[in-house]
């Protein structure tokens, strides 16, 4: 099985490479980039709102971790700031020490006396030397302590910064994803009103044949108005007098009686 697919894999690579030449890394690099944009837009928008939102509450355990590491940085910084107080003290002490032992044997004193007990020169000078060595590697370890605290106090307030920047590029996604959701169902909104659209044009058609019925109903009315008009002007629904064809005649004053007669026989 794996041979075929190894066989069958050399084979669409030769076949590659007969169709396209050196360009074949270039189309396949293309039509993979092609199909990733093709999945990752078919994916849903809420999907991707919802998987950013995951994101951005992902977010919180780096948060606290970090939160957790300044504080801890925070308590170990002051218990270093109280040990480099301690050892000033001691150092200021054991300068004190050091500075009487000098200034005793500078006296030319043969012996001293400390808490009791006599000392001669040569012990006292041995202690003084021990003392000041001490001294100069308690101071060494001072000034490194302060330094050490100094790198500390830097690295404590980057870390500060840092976990402010966190916090505040987390708050500013909340607010973007809540503005994206907000204008992703602005868009559902105005797909659900885009879909009861109506068909303007068969309303136009209405109007128009309303229009059209108002108008032949007013030529209509006109019509009827004018007749009547000019059945006013035209009174041949009166009845005609008796004597119509007498008065016709004496207004021609027709020249034959015989026309006289026949408006006589007709009365």
């Amino acid at each position: 099985m794996l041979k075929k697919a190894i066989i069958a894999g050399a084979g669409a690579l030769l076949v590659g490479l007969l169709l396209f030449g050196r360009d074949l890394w270039s189309y396949v690099s293309t039509s993979a980039g092609w199909v990733r944009e093709t999945v990752k837009e078919s994916v849903p928008i809420t999907f991707e709102i919802d998987r950013a939102r995951r994101m951005v509450h992902d977010l919180m355990p780096e948060i606290r971790k970090n939160m957790h590491l300044i504080a801890k940085e925070e308590v170990e910084v002051r218990q270093l700031e109280e040990q480099i107080a301690r050892a000033d003290e001691r150092l200021a002490a054991d300068r004190a020490g050091i500075l009487r032992l000098r200034d005793d044997l500078a006296s030319g004193q043969a012996t001293f006396q400390y808490a009791g007990r006599s000392y001669t020169v040569s012990e006292v000078k041995l202690d003084l030397a021990r003392r000041f060595e001490r001294y100069k590697t308690a101071e060494a370890t001072l000034a490194s302590l302060r330094a050490m605290h100094e790198a500390r106090l830097r690295s404590l307030e980057a870390a500060r910064q840092k976990l402010e920047g966190m916090l505040a590029a987390k708050r500013q996604l909340e607010v973007d994803v809540e503005q994206l959701e907000a204008r992703l169902k602005m868009v559902e909104a105005a797909q659900t009103t885009s879909e009861y659209n109506f068909d303007d044009s068969q309303l136009a058609r209405a109007k128009e044949l309303v229009r059209e019925l108002r108008t032949r109903l007013e030529v209509a009315e006109k019509l009827v108005h004018a007749e009547d008009a000019f059945r006013s002007e035209i009174p041949l629904e009166e009845p005609a007098p008796e004597n119509i064809v007498n008065e016709v005649t004496e207004y021609f004053q027709p020249a034959s009686p015989a026309l006289a007669e026949a408006g006589t026989r007709h009365q």
